[in-house]
């Protein structure tokens, strides 16, 4: 007479986990920032940028800190594709990225971020100024 009762257990199991939200269940969207960004040893980046998700635009917030060898000032304009996002406030959080480079003039930028909720950033585009960085830097994407 326990087999029915186990039979049901393990058919609400596998609804239980069917019914679970998974990254494969996730969607993407488009993301374009522009970020200014400068220091001395200690610098910081503030700016703005969109997102497109499910036919909707959202204006962004971005700013944070950055910390290393940073001298000079410089602006990027990166554009990409966001995945793993459920839903247009899952974008908005902290980000940490390190990363080194030379700006003098113009030059391509390519970065790769992922915040608590799992949501990945994939950003490439132009920065131009005049900048040299090896540093830790910690970007904070707001929803306006």
């Amino acid at each position: 007479m326990k087999l029915p009762s186990v039979l049901r257990a393990a058919v609400l199991t596998l609804a239980a986990c069917l019914s679970l939200p998974t990254a494969a269940n996730a969607d993407d969207g488009y993301v374009q920032l522009t970020i200014y960004k400068a220091g001395w040893i200690i610098g910081g980046n503030g700016g703005s940028g969109v997102l497109d998700f499910h036919g909707r635009r959202y204006s962004l917030s971005v700013g944070g800190i950055d910390y290393g060898l940073v001298f000079g000032g410089s602006r990027a304009v990166l554009r990409g594709r966001v995945h793993n996002i459920w839903r247009a406030s899952d974008i908005a959080g902290p980000y940490a990225a390190g990363g080194a480079g030379i700006v003098v003039g113009g030059g391509v930028r390519g970065i790769l971020l992922t915040n608590a909720r799992g949501v990945v950033l994939e950003l490439s585009g132009m920065q131009v100024g005049l900048m040299a960085n090896a540093d830790l830097s910690g970007l904070a994407i707001g929803i306006r």
